[in-house]
């Protein structure tokens, strides 16, 4: 068994298309090597690489944060369990602080829609303490560009 893959195995078995591994490689968040032909070939372990990269920008983390994270694995190896869950551990606050985030803007967003305050007087989300009031009567928040 070939212990690498080309662009084209990689993105079909990581669901992502060839320009984003090119991509990902010009950020260097992944590496390859090449042929004697000049082709891209991946070791198996950037299946893995790429699988952590999608989930992370999921969840709305940079491509800066991302870089950083995948910086602290090593380079001349197959990461292990263990460096993936140190990996992992950084983030545990952070993703932690997110889901109560997104929970307080759901939460935020289901009062605003509810109000249905034009004004915004009252509205907790844009004008928390009705800081909008010195900007003058109406939608201030809205007209300002």
């Amino acid at each position: 068994m070939d212990p690498t893959l080309s662009i084209s195995d990689v993105a079909a078995r990581a669901g992502v298309a060839p320009s984003a591994l090119r991509f990902y490689e010009s950020r260097g968040l992944i590496t390859a090597g090449r042929t004697s032909g000049g082709q891209r070939r991946y070791r198996r372990d950037v299946l893995r690489r790429v699988a952590f990269i999608r989930a992370a920008q999921r969840v709305g983390l940079s491509l800066a944060e991302i870089t950083e994270a995948l910086s602290a694995l090593p380079s001349g190896r197959t990461p292990t369990r263990s460096d993936w869950a140190r990996l992992s551990r950084r983030w545990q606050e952070r993703l932690d602080d997110r889901i109560r985030l997104l929970g307080e803007l759901r939460d935020d967003l289901t009062s605003c829609i509810g109000c249905g305050c034009l004004s915004l007087r009252t509205c907790a989300l844009y004008n928390p303490g009705d800081q909008a009031a010195e900007l003058g009567p109406g939608p201030r928040l809205h007209l300002t560009p």
